[in-house]
């Protein structure tokens, strides 16, 4: 205890002086509870009606901390196409996670997810002009080979094993390729048609919006809450819409490479804290293909940061 107080000037001056990296840090770690969130509402509630109260949470929360969006403050172009993207990506990655047949393919789910951040260095490269390094293509190529690793399991990467897998529910596998390859434009195309403009508050509002009007004409069943859904419902919703906030932040002062290169592990967060949140028991292979994506995505920046 008088070693915590002796020390605790120099913790707070160091807080102090490198906050906004601190909030970077914070938000990549909440950003990787989405997973084990989406899919415990999921089945709390329902996938479709879990998700819609979560992002309308989410938004309520954005709004009280970061204010209410002004629509006329934002380029039309984002609004329509940032918009229409941001919403599309959230409502596949959402229901992927919700409406895989178990724990276990849901974080299959999440890992196709997160082949996001080599896909959009793959999209730059074939807009853009430059040469890039050699080593992009082998590194995206690592990537994809982990999420087989993932989905193939203990038996090996064959394509009949990932055809079965994938054929066992289809629909989610499609939704989590789509949403890694959706983010990937967002990602690409929003840099370009922005002018700067953060309306994460205001996609959010629109994702609930999308979900409810999907939700209501679904046939999912009737929304009860206890008390522990209700908790964990106002828990998730506040800690994706504090991730968000405090991303938001971060770009302000923040270090912006080392949060950037951080944030290539948050497969590897994601997939700890889901385990342990879903008690879901995770085989030697599956961890390999997580740190496959990981490293793949991790060096198809690195090379290209390099280059640039």
């Amino acid at each position: 205890m008088m070693i915590i107080l002796i020390f605790m000037p120099f913790l707070y001056a160091f807080a102090n002086k490198n906050k906004y990296t601190l909030y970077g840090v914070l938000a990549i770690l909440l950003w990787s509870t989405i997973t084990a969130f989406i899919r415990d509402l999921s089945e709390l509630f329902s996938p479709i009606g879990g998700a819609a109260m979560m992002y309308s949470v989410s938004a309520i929360f954005l709004m009280s901390v970061m204010g209410i969006p002004k629509i006329k403050s934002y380029p039309k172009r984002y609004l329509m196409i940032g918009g229409g993207l941001f919403v599309a990506y959230e409502i596949c990655l959402a229901l992927s996670l919700g409406m895989a047949n178990s724990r276990h393919q849901a974080m299959e789910m999440a890992i196709i997810n997160y082949l996001w951040p080599a896909l959009t260095i793959l999209l730059s490269v074939l807009i853009s002009a430059k040469k890039v390094n050699i080593l992009v293509y082998p590194s995206i190529l690592l990537a994809f080979t982990g999420v087989a690793w993932c989905i193939a399991g203990e038996q090996g990467i064959s394509l009949d094993i990932l055809l079965s897998n994938i054929s066992d529910n289809p629909l989610t596998y499609f939704m989590a390729f789509s949403a890694a390859i959706i983010w990937a434009i967002y990602c690409v195309v929003t840099q370009r048609i922005s002018n700067g403009k953060n309306a994460t508050t205001l996609f959010f509002s629109a994702t609930a919006t999308a979900l409810w009007v999907q939700y209501f004409f679904s046939n999912e069943p009737s929304l009860h809450f206890t008390l522990l859904s209700t908790l964990t419902l106002l828990l998730a919703g506040i800690v994706i819409g504090a991730g968000y906030a405090l991303w938001n932040q971060a770009m302000i002062g923040g270090d912006i490479i080392l949060l950037g290169t951080l944030s290539y592990f948050t497969p590897v967060f994601s997939t700890l804290f889901a385990s342990l949140y879903l008690s879901i028991s995770l085989t030697g292979s599956f961890w390999q293909g997580v740190a496959l994506v990981t490293l793949g995505s991790l060096i198809c920046f690195l090379v290209t940061r390099r280059k640039n």
